[in-house]
């Protein structure tokens, strides 16, 4: 017996133990078909078929590269900014001094 198929008798066996027919199921249909070969095939974009492997990268790298293609933002005015808070500006060097000693005198 191959590596495989003492892999799906052991799935098959944890499967009726839990009472997950769902896997039980698809275990005993995948262990009947046997091994069952995928070929890798990709649609061009002019629907044309790809089956080598340097094409296929090719049209996952062109596919991806064109999903991701960021418009630059050249310049974005304070008032086109919009959040939920308000924005607030940094604290002066006088308000971090009051609050450390603010905070020194609870500790």
């Amino acid at each position: 017996m191959n590596k495989k198929k003492g892999y799906l008798i052991d799935e098959l066996e944890i499967n009726s133990n839990f009472k997950n027919v769902r896997g039980l199921y698809r275990d005993i249909i995948g262990f009947k078909k046997g091994y069952q070969c995928t070929p890798n095939i990709v649609k061009e974009e002019k629907s044309n078929l790809v089956m080598d492997s340097h094409s296929i990268l090719a049209r996952w790298k062109n596919n991806f590269s064109q999903l991701f293609i960021v418009h630059e933002v050249t310049s974005v005015r304070q008032n086109e900014i919009h959040t939920a808070e308000p924005l607030v500006s940094e604290p002066s060097a006088f308000e971090v001094e009051m609050k450390v000693q603010k905070y020194q005198r609870l500790v």
